[in-house]
């Protein structure tokens, strides 16, 4: 019986445009943006961030180097939030939802200057942060670990005392999905851009 849901952020709960973001990177200087950003898993400064290995500060300096200018914390931070179309206020309300009959969890890997956004009343046109709704968020860069390793899972199990047979987790990403069905939970694996609720309730159901 599922007691948890785990959602990751970007790609199920707010659709993801790598595209837009590599034309926003771009406009700030760095050329080979379309190399450095994937959808999924970062690599060099980008993931050194996200593992929390590089504080803001020294991601926009470092950045600004690559990019051969200084950066300011706002136009880094507006770079960041080219990954993020419009988000879906129908999912939210579901998320609130949820959270009558289930606990609900984040588990994303991402970084401080998209959870500066997230995590404010700007999030939506609903003005509430990502945290109304739901019971607690871990992030990448907080626990020291990005998905799939199996230790940012092992935090969170930990942390909120979860069963991962009692769990179901949701996330678009292929190689995070078969991490979670690896440790024991349920996984449910809807594609970026699409309204997944009737296929989750059709799961919760089952």
């Amino acid at each position: 019986m599922i007691k948890n849901i785990v959602f990751d952020f970007g790609g199920v709960i707010v659709d993801i445009d790598r595209d837009k973001a590599v034309q926003a990177f771009i406009k700030l200087g760095l050329t080979d943006a379309d190399s450095r950003l994937d959808k999924y898993h970062q690599t060099g400064i980008f993931q050194e961030l996200e593992e929390g290995k590089l504080n803001a500060d020294e991601f926009r300096k470092q950045l600004g180097d690559l990019c051969g200018r200084e950066l300011t914390m706002e136009e880094t931070k507006q770079a960041w939030l080219g990954f993020f179309n419009e988000v879906d206020l129908r999912k939210l309300d579901y998320m609130l939802e949820l959270r009558k009959s289930y606990h609900v969890y984040i588990l994303s890997n991402t970084n401080p200057f998209v959870m500066s956004w997230a995590c404010s009343p700007e999030f939506s046109s609903r003005k509430k942060p990502l945290n109304d709704y739901c019971d607690k968020l871990y992030l990448s860069y907080q626990v020291g670990h990005t998905k799939p390793a199996p230790e940012i899972f092992d935090f969170m199990i930990k942390d909120c005392n979860i069963i991962p047979s009692e769990t179901l987790f949701v996330d678009d990403g292929t190689s995070n999905i078969h991490m979670g069905k690896e440790l024991g939970f349920e996984t449910f694996q809807p594609r970026n851009g699409t309204d997944w609720r009737a296929e989750l309730t059709a799961i919760l159901e089952e």
